[in-house]
């Protein structure tokens, strides 16, 4: 059957349509986004403002009109961090269902990480082990760990590479201070939540995905591992670190890999990622291009009837 993922996330709104039924790979059959950058659409409380509020309902009600359009039988709508935590989410989720005629189900962070966890599983198979998984977003950092499709610990940080542009590198480029600061926060926030897994011993493997760790291992030259995904080592990270946050973002989007809509917010992505991979000491990570929405769908598929 065909079945669509409606993902709103604090960069962009992004439908994933694919051809799929239990025990098959799901096969992707087409792909929409929309740039929306609702984690820089909010009110100083973390409301989402009123320009957010219609930029997303007119999105999502597109995606709709795109999935009817590409024949999906069902479409799997949800929504992370940017809605989740909006104090004013209720009534914006309300907006949404009755303009665009869809109810965006929102995850909690652990469902991300968790999600994300499973996605990562079933890609890499039973052979990595004990995995670490580690996910940058827009609006939120998650982090999981485990030997089995359901992780061990799983965690969100609100850390994502919008939300922290947005709230503490206003300039372009960042003035050194507020690099310094968010450098300090960031590793703050990190170093809390180590403890809980590093007492479950180290991983067999590292896992990372999300555009902000692709983007990362194109521009610190990753090499691609057995014709598989590129690896992020956190050396070559830590050598680019201080020129990215260095650069405009103009300069940034020349990059290999980086797009001009995410070139701003790769400054305080780059902090994080170094922070993370330098706190549980990981060497190196592998990028895995399944996250989130893989996930939402293989959780879907696994619920429905084999027959």
């Amino acid at each position: 059957m065909r079945l669509g993922v409606l993902d709103v996330g604090s960069n962009t709104v992004h439908l994933l349509v694919v051809d799929a039924h239990p025990g098959a790979r799901p096969l992707p059959a087409h792909s929409h986004k929309a740039t929306l950058k609702l984690a820089e659409l909010l009110e100083g409380d973390g409301a989402i403002s009123e320009e957010g509020a219609e930029r997303l309902s007119a999105a999502v009600a597109e995606a709709l009109r795109v999935s009817e359009e590409k024949g999906v039988e069902a479409l799997l709508p949800f929504a992370t961090s940017a809605v989740r935590e909006a104090p004013n989410a209720e009534r914006v989720l309300g907006r949404v269902a009755q303009e665009a005629g869809v109810k965006l189900e929102v995850l909690s962070g652990t469902d991300e990480a968790r999600l994300t966890f499973l996605a990562a599983r079933r890609w890499f198979g039973w052979s990595a082990g004990r995995m670490l998984v580690l996910d940058i977003g827009g609006g939120s950092l998650e982090m999981a760990y485990g030997v089995d499709e359901e992780p061990d610990v799983a965690v969100s940080l609100p850390l994502g590479a919008g939300r922290l542009t947005a709230g503490w590198l206003p300039g372009d480029p960042p003035d050194p201070a507020d690099v310094g600061a968010l450098r300090r926060h960031v590793r703050a926030e990190i170093a809390r939540v180590v403890g809980d897994f590093t007492r479950l011993g180290p991983p067999d493997r590292v896992v990372a995905t999300s555009k902000t760790f692709k983007q990362l291992a194109r521009v610190a030259g990753g090499p691609a591992r057995g014709g598989e995904g590129r690896v992020l080592s956190r050396t070559a990270l830590q050598e680019r670190v201080p020129g990215l946050v260095a650069m405009p973002a103009a300069e940034r989007a020349g990059l290999p890999g980086v797009s001009q809509g995410r070139a701003r917010q790769l400054a305080a992505g780059a902090l994080v990622a170094e922070g993370v991979m330098d706190l549980f000491r990981v060497a190196e990570a592998e990028i895995c291009p399944w996250a989130l929405r893989e996930g939402v769908l293989l959780r879907r598929l696994d619920r429905m009837p084999t027959g």
